[in-house]
């Protein structure tokens, strides 16, 4: 089950307490003080892992606590400091404060390590409080809470093209026909109800990744349909492909109401470069065809592409242009 969002506790371990205690020596009969320090109460720190794909364990289990710190011993002996814990996440998961719902952290690349929850300090030991006129103090400092915060996790799937479309445009069966992926393929809309990433091979020792959502439909961005909450996956993206069906009676208009929905929903999805296809190229003539290539749209960045996953027809035509136009977007980031 593939699982996007999930709403946790998390709690740092507590410092521990110094301690209060006097040496106890053989001829000294007044020692002075020997209360160690107490230990550092553990972090929970956060880990972006490739090995994850959901966060669907984060929706069972809800609370998350480190380890707290020893309290100091005598002879000066300072407590064991608590153990971390790390709460490993997938690649693109963002986190919230639950509260205020701001960003607190995106890890976005694997291996990464964030510590969202400190632990506390520990408190001081008689020790460290002996002075010339106290020499015998018998108070010791107690050790500091942990921090403690509620938090949302939020994935986002990490992908170079996002393909938007309405439903049953054939996205899932471009990317099940350029990549490995398999994702649930039918003649009804809403087959797909989840997000899907696949890599594309294009060349020996070339390869780019392809995320497919939920179609979109007129009105998304006030809730209507499914692709909506899905549309946090192709933010990262850095390339929109738009699949129009060849079926349709307005292509302008479909590709009109598409980014219209992308727009009122983030202004990054709306700065995005922008390639237009026309899929299921098999049901069209070759003239259509022709016509349909030299076609222009408004506020689209690419000349017009046209293909058929059915037959394969225009599909390295496709390929070609989305590795080139990833290319250049590479380079002016180097740049």
């Amino acid at each position: 089950m593939f699982i996007d969002y999930a709403q946790i506790n998390i709690a740092a371990g507590k410092g521990g307490d110094g301690a209060v205690t006097f040496r106890r020596e053989k001829y000294v009969p007044k020692g002075g003080p020997s209360g160690g320090n107490g230990g550092k109460g553990g972090d929970v720190i956060f880990v972006a892992s490739s090995n994850l794909s959901t966060l669907l364990d984060y929706r069972y289990k809800k609370n998350y606590a480190a380890e707290d710190g020893d309290a100091g011993a005598n002879s000066l002996k300072d407590g064991k400091n608590g153990k971390d814990i790390l709460v490993l996440v997938p690649v693109g998961t963002i986190i919230k404060d639950a509260g205020t719902e701001k960003v607190l952290y995106d890890l976005n690349k694997n291996g990464m390590k964030i510590v969202v929850a400190k632990g506390g300090r520990g408190g001081k030991g008689n020790s460290n409080f002996a002075t010339p006129t106290n020499q015998t103090p018998r108070y010791a400092e107690d050790g500091k809470p942990g921090e403690e915060i509620k938090v949302i996790l939020e994935l986002k799937l990490i992908a170079d093209v996002g393909l938007v479309g309405f439903p049953n445009a054939g996205k899932s069966t471009l990317i099940s026909t350029i990549s490995e992926a398999k994702p649930k393929i039918a003649d009804y809309p809403f087959t797909t109800l989840e997000p899907n990433l696949g890599i594309v091979r294009y060349k020996e020792y070339q390869s780019f990744t392809v995320a497919d959502i939920p179609g979109i439909i007129e009105g998304a961005s006030q809730g209507k349909g499914l692709g909506l909450l899905f549309l946090r996956h192709i933010e990262r993206t850095e390339i929109l492909l738009f699949l129009i069906d060849s079926q349709s009676e307005d292509y302008q208009k479909d590709f009109s109401i598409l980014l219209k929905e992308l727009k009122t929903h983030s202004k990054i999805l709306a700065q995005k470069k922008k390639i237009i296809s026309i899929s299921k190229s098999d049901l069209l003539s070759e003239q259509d065809i022709i016509k349909l290539k030299k076609k222009k749209f408004r506020r689209a960045d690419s000349p017009t592409l046209v293909f058929s996953s059915a037959t394969r027809n225009g599909i390295q035509e496709l390929l070609d242009y989305l590795w080139k136009e990833l290319t250049l977007l590479h380079k002016e980031v180097e740049a």
